[in-house]
Parts: structure tokens; C-alpha cells; sequence
């Protein structure tokens, strides 16, 4: 079982290197999410620590993943971080109804047991409390998180060829998706 929270700037801090572990072992297990493999731990825990201002002004959202109590994962500040997910929110003026979603991550560890799912959810929810009504992403076509989407109700838009390379450099399709959420007054019809 695991325990899905959003972190602050300040938690994003202590939680660097831990996030930086996780980007790692994203990247090594072949998901494009931006890095090239092999991917340094310190050099991903440093991209986690460059998001902290971010956070801290509320332009980006975030929740990690931690395992139970009980299931090996360790206490307070040290718990291992299982997954993690983003929300940027749009800036203008005329976007502030929608938001990107970005580097969905879970443990190769952690995998199979519904928490990618779990996170998408929980950034939704928060998503429809904070009036955000379309929500964005990418994704590498033909990849595992395709199905993932597809099974929440995302909607495929389209490809982009060769839009950006996997871990080892070679170029690949991104798949466009978007996702309608109800206005926050409807959510008690969810």
C-alpha cells in the first residue's frame, strides 16, 4: 500500500536526492522523460532541486508516492519516494482553466500495483478543486503509459514524429492527450 501527499518547496528540498533515485531509475528502465541514460543520481537530484522555487510559488504542483509503514520503507524524511507526479498550471490569462500534467513516475519496484493511477487521481482531484477544467500531457507513443491514460479517460489527440528521443538517444513519437474535467460545482456528481 502506499501513501500518495503533495510536498511543499521546503520537502521538495529534503526529498532530492530520494526524487533524484527515483528520475534515475525512470530513465535507466527506458521511459522518456527528458534525460538521457545513464542518468546521475546527483545530476537528477539537482533538476529536482532547480523545481523548488517553482513549488514554493505555487506555478507547479507535486505529489510523491511513499510505501506504507511497515513495507521496508523507512521513516519520516527518509522514506523512499515510490512515485511522483506534476501539475503546471497555466500562467495566462486566458489559460488559467487548464494545466500540463508532467513526468509521471513510479519505481520499477513499484510498478504493477495501480499507483500511477492512484497519482494521476490525486492530481486531478486537486486540479478540479482549483477550478483547472482541461488538463494536457505528452506521452512517447506506443509506450506502457498510453494504456495508462486510456484507462483514466484520457483523450488522444494526435502524434508528433520524432518529437523527442528515448533514454538512449534515438528519436521517437509523442502522443498528444487532454482530459475535460467537470467544473468544481459538478463534483459532487463524480
Amino acid at each position: 500500500m502506499y501513501t500518495v501527499r503533495p510536498v511543499t518547496a521546503e520537502e521538495l528540498l529534503g526529498a532530492a536526492e530520494r526524487l533524484g533515485g527515483l528520475l534515475a531509475d525512470t530513465v535507466d528502465g527506458g521511459a522518456s522523460v527528458g534525460f538521457l541514460a545513464p542518468l546521475d543520481p546527483g545530476t537528477a537530484a539537482d533538476w529536482w532541486r532547480a523545481l523548488a522555487p517553482d513549488v514554493g510559488a505555487g506555478r507547479l504542483l507535486l505529489w510523491v508516492a511513499y510505501p506504507e509503514a511497515g513495507a521496508g520503507s523507512g521513516t519520516g524524511s527518509g522514506r523512499r519516494i515510490a512515485g511522483t507526479v506534476q501539475l503546471r498550471p497555466a500562467s495566462t490569462a486566458n489559460g488559467r482553466h487548464r494545466a500540463e500534467v508532467a513526468k509521471l513516475m513510479v519505481h520499477r519496484a513499484d510498478r504493477g500495483h495501480g499507483l500511477a493511477g492512484r497519482l494521476l487521481a490525486a492530481l486531478e482531484s486537486e486540479a478540479v478543486g482549483r477550478g483547472i477544467r482541461t488538463l494536457v500531457l505528452d506521452t512517447e507513443t506506443d509506450s506502457p503509459a498510453e494504456r495508462l491514460y486510456a484507462a483514466a479517460g484520457w483523450t488522444r489527440v494526435g502524434t508528433v514524429p520524432d518529437f523527442a528521443t528515448d533514454p538512449a538517444g534515438a528519436p521517437h513519437a509523442t502522443s498528444i492527450y487532454f482530459k475535460a474535467l467537470p467544473a468544481a460545482e459538478d463534483t459532487s456528481e463524480r
